[in-house]
């Protein structure tokens, strides 16, 4: 986990690219993604049109050159004219992050999910992120009950930091168990960090200057829920006024958090059989129509653009935040610009355009260190 300030312009490194032999970035390409067409169709009781045409583009990643989106939606002509640069190219020769989520946007047109009729609006993930959800439940009660018994406030935020960062890998139960039993524990799960600022971000936030927390969200299941504990905490503590979420406006990277996960983690939260978590659910339904939490999905979140384009409205928006707690790998990369930025180049300098200071929480899966 780190935390950053941001003005640094120099000329910037090339864009990490699917064609790099033997990359994460080509591997997602000519492997992830069609399992990715192949688990959408598995999954989803689609008509017969539809899983031809999943097919077919299923062929087009491995064999093809990419086309343009054709349906009458408001993003298309946004999308296309970013699409004419690289036209007539396979998509073994794109950006990598372009290359991501312009697959996304097309899979969704393909199941109609813009298109007026039965499938509009249908998320093809919504199985496997409804699996996530249930399968949460269990660990984030047993995470609340263990937060619980601890008075020891910057040691529940530290653990609560580390949840929100590792999801469903994390284990709070050692919250309650003897110190130097915690401590040994603690030292083995914190060696698997390169950067943590923990004793900074505490300062930060234990210091009770803050007003107004921001989440750029990322996976549904344990992680959000980790998310949403979180944000409870800090508002509970005092350590904050209000805090926003920035979730995805409409599904992508298959597990990203759309407004609808939200909504459906907190009624998971609410018919669930724990007391802890029936009392968070109920919590947080009213800090949002009190206005203490807010959600917000603009169109920029699942765009193809990089954190440096962020739109001047929402960029201004993003300001009045005190810090951004920024999760996942795809939004770090976004942060970067999916560059091929020498190691040895601070991130300060990289991320200073971003209009407040941000808490990055983020697993190393990508080639942007």
């Amino acid at each position: 986990m780190a935390l950053y300030r941001g003005k640094f312009a120099e000329e910037k490194p090339g864009f990490i690219m699917t064609s790099e032999p033997g990359s994460f970035a080509q591997k997602t390409i000519l492997y992830r993604k069609p399992k990715i067409i192949d688990s959408v169709i598995a999954e989803n009781n689609y008509p017969s049109h539809i899983t031809s045409r999943l097919i077919d583009f299923k062929r087009e990643i491995l064999n093809g050159r990419i086309q343009p989106l054709t349906e009458d939606a408001p993003d298309v002509k946004e999308w296309n004219a970013l699409w004419m640069k690289f036209n007539g190219r396979g998509w073994l020769e794109l950006p990598w992050y372009f290359a991501e989520s312009y697959f996304y946007r097309r899979l969704l047109e393909i199941v109609e999910y813009f298109k007026l009729g039965p499938l509009e609006g249908l998320d093809p993930f919504r199985a496997s992120k409804e699996r996530q959800i249930a399968e949460s439940i269990n660990v984030l009660s047993a995470a609340l009950e263990n937060v619980s018994k601890v008075d020891d406030l910057e040691l529940c935020f530290e653990n609560l930091l580390h949840a929100s960062l590792w999801g469903n890998r994390i284990d709070l139960s050692n919250l309650t168990v003897p110190d130097d039993v915690r401590r040994r524990q603690a030292m083995i799960e914190r060696e698997n960090l390169l950067i943590n600022d923990f004793s900074r971000v505490a300062e930060v936030f234990m210091e009770g200057s803050l007003s107004h927390v921001a989440f750029i969200n990322d996976n549904v299941g344990a992680e959000l829920g980790f998310d949403i504990i979180l944000a409870d905490f800090i508002l509970r503590n005092g350590w904050a006024d209000k805090a926003t979420f920035y979730l995805k406006p409409y599904p992508f990277f298959v597990s990203d958090a759309m407004l609808q996960d939200f909504m459906r983690t907190l009624q998971a939260f609410i018919s669930s059989p724990y007391p802890n978590l029936i009392r968070l659910g109920k919590s947080v339904l009213r800090e949002l129509v009190n206005g203490t939490i807010e959600l917000s999905a603009d169109w920029f979140w699942a765009s193809p653009y990089h954190f440096s384009q962020m739109p001047e409205a929402l960029r201004d928006e993003i300001s009045l935040s005190d810090i951004v707690i920024l999760k996942g790998d795809v939004n770090y990369r976004r942060l970067l610009e999916d560059r091929h930025w020498p190691y040895i180049t601070p991130i300060t300098r990289i991320v200073d355009y971003f209009p407040t200071s941000i808490l990055i929480l983020r697993t190393l899966k990508g080639g942007s260190l």
